[in-house]
């Protein structure tokens, strides 16, 4: 499983937009060192042409906002036992804060989770997601956050083992069966969660948060860092959506 895991992520890394630019970058170097000067210059030209495509504030606001407008923003209506919160990134560093510890995404999932909970009368919060590259999972430092924030720990559920999506999925399955429950997780990742959840029979109320689409502001934009970022969000949900319909 361990294996298996580790090569997803290897093959993830070139088909999505750095790992795809870097390679096509230095197989036109390599091209233009062995002297192929028509070969360097195609890969080159790909390198920097989707260099310039992804880093395309437009471009990379469309990406975004097709996955983002699939799920409307929660009602805090609908009365359910359970709200689980998917697992994003952290870094244990002791010289940060908790709310540093715990990535952009994460806080804005726990905060909505809690926010949830806090409407919702004897309601408990899933927590899951792995360790990743610290010593501490992610699903633990999610909690240490919700208790801070004045969640009680009885209604704290965690999970320190699932590493992806689907993990996270199978452990809620078993806690709440057929039984509807809130889904949190960022407005990009939501529609593959949905997909992956109601495949293994489950009833998840989406609860998107951590948008990051923008309202359109004219097509003369110059590239930019943050606009690449968002697509590499957004590839590597458009790649796992299709592997999950190929699996299926």
């Amino acid at each position: 499983m361990e294996l298996g895991f580790m090569l997803k992520k290897f093959i993830t890394f070139f088909i999505e937009p750095y790992g795809m630019v870097f390679s096509l970058f230095f197989v036109g170097l390599y091209f233009l060192f062995m002297k192929k000067e028509k070969s360097a210059k195609v890969f080159l030209s790909l390198s920097f042409g989707f260099l310039f495509l992804f880093s395309y504030p437009p471009f990379a606001n469309f990406l975004i906002t097709k996955l983002e407008n699939q799920y409307p923003k929660y009602d805090y209506k609908t009365q359910v036992r359970y709200i689980h919160v998917l697992g994003s990134g952290h870094n244990t560093d002791p010289s940060q804060p908790l709310s540093s510890q715990i990535g952009g995404a994460s806080v804005k999932r726990d905060l909505e989770g809690i926010l949830i909970h806090k409407s919702l009368k004897n309601s408990k919060i899933i927590f899951t997601g792995y360790e990743g590259n610290t010593n501490v999972a992610t699903a633990i430092m999610n909690a240490k956050l919700a208790e801070a924030l004045g969640v009680k720990k009885e209604n704290l559920l965690v999970n320190p083992k699932p590493k992806d999506t689907k993990e996270e999925a199978v452990f809620t399955k078993s806690i709440v069966g057929d039984e509807a429950f809130i889904l949190v997780t960022s407005a990009t990742h939501m529609p593959r969660s949905m997909m992956l959840f109601k495949s293994l029979g489950l009833n998840p109320i989406p609860a998107p948060t951590n948008f990051y689409k923008k309202e359109f502001s004219g097509f003369l934009k110059v590239p930019e860092i943050g606009s690449f970022q968002n697509s590499q969000i957004a590839m590597h949900e458009y790649w796992g959506i299709l592997w999950n319909k190929l699996r299926n």
